[in-house]
């Protein structure tokens, strides 16, 4: 008897990541959804710029690529052109947080029926360990080798905080998956994501607190632990906004 298997939506191909990096985790957990939702046939997911660049490779579903931070672009547009398609991008935060943070903010305020899945390591992996928008108070970069001076980088972009003053999004939420029960609440947050597009709610954001061993120096045992030590304490997991939650609590 099978127990456990490979999601069909996952392609059968070794990945390019990192050991220890959570992409792969976080791909598996799409895939999976996908799967039980029963819309690979009719799934278009947006590649970005950066580590997961090649997740076109990864998924079974048709996939586009999309200039560096333009997916929610791209997506858009698909999403509005063919309504029935099921739309997602995955995209890190150098992508999303950095050259992409207008197609984001705008997505969101619009209110575009998509589904974002957002991956938060707080470094630029793919080009060698920059500082990100996303980099912590005094983390260690390439670019910031004596830790990020916030009074000449200024502070960390929170996307989930910054979105939910907006109106316009449906559903943000923050995880992470570095433990077995937060891979469980991660693909929670990222089934109701696709699920609330499929209901027709609209934009829906999953940010995963995410590890990126090569470039914080660390074995993945360690940087697994440093995202509960450092991450996630100025990152706080949880809902942000969710609008049909909120009607619902208006109602009682």
């Amino acid at each position: 008897m099978i127990v456990f298997k490979k999601p069909h939506a996952l392609s059968d191909v070794p990945l390019h990541y990192c050991p220890g990096c959570t992409h792969g985790i976080v791909h598996r957990l799409v895939a999976e959804v996908i799967d039980e939702l029963g819309i690979e046939g009719k799934t278009v997911g947006i590649a970005p710029v950066g580590c997961s660049v090649m997740a076109y490779n990864y998924f079974e579903c048709d996939m586009i690529e999309a200039a560096h931070g333009r997916a929610p672009a791209v997506a858009t547009g698909v999403k509005r052109a063919n309504p029935d398609n099921i739309v997602f991008t995955y995209q890190g935060d150098g992508d999303l947080a950095s050259i992409g943070t207008a197609e984001t903010v705008h997505s969101a305020a619009r209110n575009e029926n998509i589904t974002v899945i957002f991956i938060n390591n707080a470094i630029y992996g793919m080009t060698g360990g920059q500082m990100a928008p996303t980099s912590l108070p005094g983390q260690v970069t390439q670019t910031s080798p004596y830790g990020r001076d916030v009074n000449l980088c200024g502070y960390p972009v929170k996307i989930c905080e910054m979105l939910s003053e907006l109106d316009g999004p449906e559903y943000l939420e923050r995880v992470t998956v570095n433990s077995v029960k937060q891979i469980k609440n991660a693909k929670r947050a990222i089934k109701k994501a696709f699920q609330n597009q499929i209901d027709g709610k609209g934009f829906s954001l999953v940010e995963v607190i995410s590890s990126c061993p090569t470039n914080w120096g660390m074995t993945p045992q360690a940087a697994l632990k440093w995202i509960d030590e450092k991450m996630i304490p100025y990152y706080p997991l949880g809902v942000y906004k969710d609008r049909s939650a909120e009607k619902k609590e208006d109602k009682q």
